[in-house]
C-alpha cells in the first residue's frame, strides 16, 4: 500500500547557529524549497534526524509522520508528511502563511 500525504521540498543547511525556518528558496527549475537550518553537524544522519525533529515540532505532527524519501546525503531533501493531503496542506498553510 502506498503512503498518502504531502511531499515537502527542503533545502537543509546543517551546522547553523540555531534551528530555524529561513523562508522559501527559488530553484533553477522553477520550483521552490523551504529553507531550513539546523544546528547539528551533517554526520551519520544527525542533521537529517534533527531536521525531522524540528519540522515535527514546527508543524505540530508526530515525528513518525515524516519520512525522508530522497536526499539522504544531499542538502536538497524530499520529505513525505503522511496523512490526508488536503488536511496537511491546510494545516501547513494556516501555520506558515507568513512565509508565502
Amino acid at each position: 500500500m502506498q503512503k498518502r500525504g504531502v511531499l515537502l521540498l527542503v533545502r537543509l543547511t546543517p551546522n547553523a547557529s540555531a534551528n530555524r525556518i529561513d523562508g522559501l528558496m527559488d530553484m533553477a527549475d522553477g520550483g521552490c524549497r523551504l529553507k531550513v537550518k539546523v544546528s547539528v553537524v551533517p554526520e551519520n544522519g544527525k542533521a537529517n534526524k534533527a531536521l525531522i525533529k524540528f519540522l515535527s515540532k514546527q508543524f505540530g505532527y508526530a515525528q513518525r509522520d515524516f519520512e525522508l524519501v530522497s536526499g539522504l546525503t544531499d542538502r536538497n531533501k524530499t520529505i513525505l508528511i503522511t496523512g490526508d493531503a488536503s488536511t496537511v496542506i491546510e494545516d501547513l498553510d494556516k501555520k506558515f502563511a507568513v512565509i508565502h
